[in-house]
């Protein structure tokens, strides 16, 4: 219709993004530097409020586009994909939550428009045991804590977390919270020297004694038992983050499809080539589910034992990938300037994000007995 706006494209937005960063992503790599460029023409471009709905001044995104964005990204430069989708599922839970349960997340997503704020997440070092003491005092807490895997701190406004408080009469209680990362008493260590992803800047945090008021505790749950709070990031989070390791295999297929385009194609070359296909297809095809999860799902029990037994798949598949992607290369994959060294490494941290191989195991035994998940 005419005068009608066409809706963005944000993924073909990404991929000129991605063409622009990809020469800074080695650098960042060998130096253990952060992907300041990455941040900043994500941020230009809107991405950090890609999915705040339009009516709270964002860019009203389908949360499907965005993971296509993160998977772009991923192709060229894991680390600013991994640490984008950090922030991407916070604001992806907090509209979902305003959206289907009315939960009071709506000053969130606004000041994340407004404000273009940048959110960083410690949920997976946390999880359900969550880390640090809460005491109180008047008016609210003081926060001691420490936050490994804090991706994107160096760039980033506000970290979502938690910390433990001994209740008195109801036992160890989790307080959720944001801290500002300017507030007094937080402090980015040096602590990022890592085998891959190593422009993320997921450096530790320390939170020495940080004031955090009774009205700024969102949530408070049980130490260690599963809470709805979980079914919805089980739901959503993983196919984010997972998009990231999706383009690094993504990426490390194309470059090795590349090499054996120059080369005679022997039964052997044949048979690496095969096999790195099936690999990339397994990964595809959970990370189509991992989407559909997240954006049809309901949570719930069997909504997060799937999405996790997705996100153990998906990992295996895009490790699979880059490791056959490496036979398919051969010794010029051995060489740093061709880029299946760096994915290599990148993609090792898919075994590390919750719920990792043993516990997703159990989660599923547990489902698929009956059994009580908190057990």
């Amino acid at each position: 219709m005419e005068g009608k706006l066409m809706p963005r494209d944000w993924i073909a937005e990404a991929q000129a993004i991605a063409t622009e960063i990809a020469a800074h992503a080695e650098r960042h790599d060998a130096e253990e530097s952060f992907v300041a460029e990455g941040y900043a023409r994500l941020k230009e471009a809107g991405f950090f409020k890609a999915l705040v709905p339009e009516a709270l001044g964002g860019g009203g995104a389908g949360f499907a586009d965005v993971c296509g964005a993160i998977r772009v990204l991923g192709a060229v430069c894991g680390s600013t994909a991994l640490a984008f989708s950090m922030h991407t599922h916070l604001v992806a839970a907090a509209a979902w939550r305003l959206k289907h349960q009315g939960a009071p997340t709506e000053g969130l997503l606004r000041r994340v428009a407004a404000e273009e704020l940048v959110l960083v997440s410690s949920g997976g070092s946390d999880w359900l045991e969550s880390a640090g003491t809460a005491e109180k005092v008047e008016g609210g807490f003081r926060i001691t804590a420490r936050k490994p895997f804090s991706s994107g701190c160096e760039l980033g406004d506000l970290l979502m977390t938690s910390a433990v408080y001994d209740d008195p009469e109801a036992g160890p209680i989790v307080l959720h919270f944001g801290v500002p990362l300017r507030a007094e008493g937080v402090t980015i260590t040096d602590s990022w020297h890592v085998l891959g992803m190593r422009g993320t800047g997921s450096h530790d945090l320390m939170l020495d004694r940080v004031f955090v008021a009774d009205a700024a505790i969102s949530g408070r749950r049980p130490q260690g038992k599963w809470h709805m709070l979980f079914h919805v990031i089980g739901m959503i989070a993983f196919a984010a983050i997972y998009s990231a390791y999706m383009g690094v295999a993504d990426g490390a297929r194309r470059r090795a499809l590349e090499i054996a385009r120059t080369r005679r194609p022997d039964s052997h070359l044949l048979q690496r080539i095969g096999e790195m296909e099936n690999a990339h297809a397994a990964a595809d095809m959970a990370m189509r589910e991992m989407i559909a999860i997240a954006v049809d799902g309901e949570p719930g029990l069997a909504t997060t034992s799937r999405a996790m037994t997705c996100r153990t798949l998906l990992g295996d598949a895009t490790i699979g990938t880059v490791s056959r992607a490496m036979d398919v290369a051969g010794g010029a994959g051995f060489y740093r300037k061709v880029g299946l060294e760096r994915a290599l490494r990148d993609v090792q941290g898919a075994r590390f994000h919750p719920l990792q191989r043993e516990p997703q195991h159990a989660l599923a035994a547990r489902v698929a007995l009956g059994l009580d998940i908190d057990g």
